[in-house]
């Protein structure tokens, strides 16, 4: 420990939560050796940060159409989430899934799930509120975008949060775009680029546009650069052409 007193039986070291870098045998051990630690706590804390931030997700936040197993298209209109199970679903399957069951006069359901399709948005609102009320983090993100369409920035403020709080990316992003306009919510630079970071580690190249945005407004060039790569390799074409 930072105190000298070696690990047994009886002394169990913790790591320092921020750096790794040291060990406590306690709580009046971390406080006293806090002020020679803290600088390079802070610093190795940075780095280790920046080596998740710009590390290159394997995919973007949209995933793998869960039956053909290839990556999702970053246009929505390319793809679309069933109501029934929260699982998006690219055009291509649910094309071949519709030809299938016209062939053979089927009734129409859900590609993944097999649950019958539903025909109005009415039944669409009801499967949501269910899987949001289930802890969907899918439907509770859903659910809060349909509560900003109807300009009711509180409720879905607060679906995106619980949905952030279950690691969905796209919740994050729009809580960062929440906090950077100051819809529902006070404006918040800090807040507006943690979230955005949470969603850009996640695979969303929207975020991850907008972080090199600011960094680009800093003067950080290299940064900027990285953000912008990372986002260009997710498909997102204005980072593409913003290079």
């Amino acid at each position: 420990a930072s105190c000298g007193i070696a690990a047994n039986d009886d002394v169990k070291l913790k790591n320092c939560t921020a750096c790794h870098l040291v060990k406590y045998c306690g709580v009046k051990c971390q406080r006293e050796h806090r002020s020679k630690h803290k600088r390079e706590c802070k610093k190795r804390a940075a780095e280790l940060h920046d080596e998740i931030l710009f590390k290159q997700p394997e995919s973007s936040h949209h995933g793998d159409c869960p039956i053909c197993c290839l990556p999702l298209s970053l246009d929505e209109q390319k793809s679309g989430m069933m109501t029934c199970c929260s699982k998006q679903i690219c055009k291509g399957c649910c094309y071949a899934n519709a030809m299938r069951e016209i062939r053979e006069s089927l009734e129409q359901k859900c590609p993944f799930c097999r649950h019958p399709l539903q025909s109005k948005d009415e039944d669409f609102g009801q499967n949501l509120m269910r899987r949001a009320e289930a802890n969907d983090p899918v439907a509770m993100r859903e659910m809060g975008k349909r509560r900003r369409n109807e300009g009711d920035y509180g409720k879905a403020f607060g679906y995106w949060k619980k949905a952030a709080e279950l690691g969905d990316s796209e919740a994050h992003f729009q809580i960062s775009v929440f906090y950077r306009d100051g819809k529902g919510v006070e404006k918040d630079v800090k807040k507006a680029i943690y979230h955005a970071e949470q969603a850009a580690i996640g695979g969303h190249p929207r975020a991850r546009f907008n972080l090199g945005y600011e960094e680009l407004r800093d003067r950080r060039i290299e940064r900027a650069m990285k953000h912008l790569i990372i986002a260009a390799n997710l498909g997102h074409d204005v980072s593409l052409r913003s290079l």
